[in-house]
């Protein structure tokens, strides 16, 4: 997209180090299914996360020769099982990042929650690298105005990861086009703003019950979209629900998000269990959380809900109000399910913020 090319004139480069934290973000209506250079095939809605996040620095050291080099290090030690995907993304961005070559770039990461296990840990770690290079092109170009800086991070990441375009802001973000939102784009997330006032401080408690790598990995499961035979109502079925439930969220109305958000949930992982090859991402200690979320939602009319990525950790949704009476519940009852009773108390957060070093 041309407007994101950097167009100011660089000066000589120069020694800078930046730090960054970029939150992970949790699906209400979910992408699946993408075009080339991570286009969606339909809009998605998220809640930005506050403690689940990726903090990442990156010194930049100018070189005397042009070409794209990096060093990496993940929780204090080089890793090369990242490597690739770092490789790519910053060989995708490099045409909107001109100046890049000029430097030699070392990356430092870490995360606050397991990676590779259906949390969006790329979502937060390509949040994080996009702010960090745009923290710099801003040093040169000092004309770049907040938006514009909010809006092309948003695009960078996006290049890394589709859902790394949601974890810019919070604490509610749209990504893709659909005729409700005027503003809304294909090539970077937007924040929601004048929704009803529960869901500023709605809660995400993430049970884990598998902290490994997934068998299909997402980019594998997007893939495996195309073709697939009920793609193209899943699509209509993904813009008509985010309609739908952004009149909801103004409402505030708790059923009806209930509604929404557990049938986006369960449809994503419809689509696994039916593309060509079909595949299962869910584990039967998933299925035993979600009917005992079930039953203890009917007998106690609390607006308990679940939601999963793609991966067998569940996301438990609700209201701040309620967290006291639904922490006694997951320590009792479905802790039990998570692996090695481990889950993750979260809740909604106002976005990246960044690191002073």
């Amino acid at each position: 997209m041309d407007a994101f090319r950097f167009t100011a004139k660089t000066t000589t480069p120069i020694s800078y180090k930046t730090r960054w934290q970029a939150p992970s973000n949790i699906a209400l209506i979910k992408y699946w299914g993408k075009e080339k250079n991570q286009i969606p095939k339909n809009p998605s809605l998220s809640f930005t996360l506050q403690k689940c996040v990726t903090k990442t620095s990156i010194e930049f050291q100018p070189k005397p020769s042009l070409g794209l080099t990096f060093d990496f290090f993940f929780e204090g030690k080089p890793n090369s099982n990242f490597l690739p995907k770092l490789n790519q993304f910053l060989e995708q961005i490099r045409p909107y990042v001109s100046w890049i070559d000029q430097y030699h770039l070392t990356i430092k990461s870490d995360n606050s929650f397991p990676h590779s296990s259906g949390i969006a840990s790329s979502a937060s770690s390509m949040a994080a690298l996009a702010l960090c290079i745009m923290e710099v092109e801003r040093e040169m170009d000092t004309a770049i105005t907040d938006l514009q800086f909010i809006r092309k991070a948003s695009f960078l990441a996006r290049l890394g990861s589709g859902s790394a375009a949601r974890s810019i802001e919070g604490p509610i973000t749209v990504w893709g086009k659909n005729p409700s939102i005027n503003e809304a784009s294909d090539d970077y997330a937007i924040k929601i703003d004048s929704l009803h006032s529960v869901f500023s401080t709605y809660q995400d408690t993430v049970l884990i019950v598998e902290k490994g790598s997934k068998s299909v990995s997402s980019t594998q499961g997007h893939a495996l979209m195309k073709g697939h035979p009920f793609a193209n109502q899943r699509f209509d079925q993904a813009q008509q629900h985010l309609h739908s439930l952004l009149e909801i969220m103004r409402e505030g109305n708790l059923e009806d998000f209930i509604r929404i958000v557990e049938s986006e949930a369960l449809t994503l992982h419809a689509m696994m269990m039916t593309s060509q090859p079909y595949y299962l991402l869910m584990e039967p200690q998933t299925l035993s959380i979600i009917q005992k979320v079930w039953n203890y939602r009917r007998e106690t009319s609390i607006p308990l809900c679940f939601t999963l990525d793609a991966g067998a950790n569940i996301h438990l949704l609700y209201p701040k109000l309620y967290a006291s009476k639904i922490c006694d519940f997951i320590k009792n009852e479905l802790s039990l399910h998570c692996q090695q009773g481990f889950f993750i108390e979260d809740e909604v957060g106002m976005g990246a913020k960044k690191m002073y070093i």
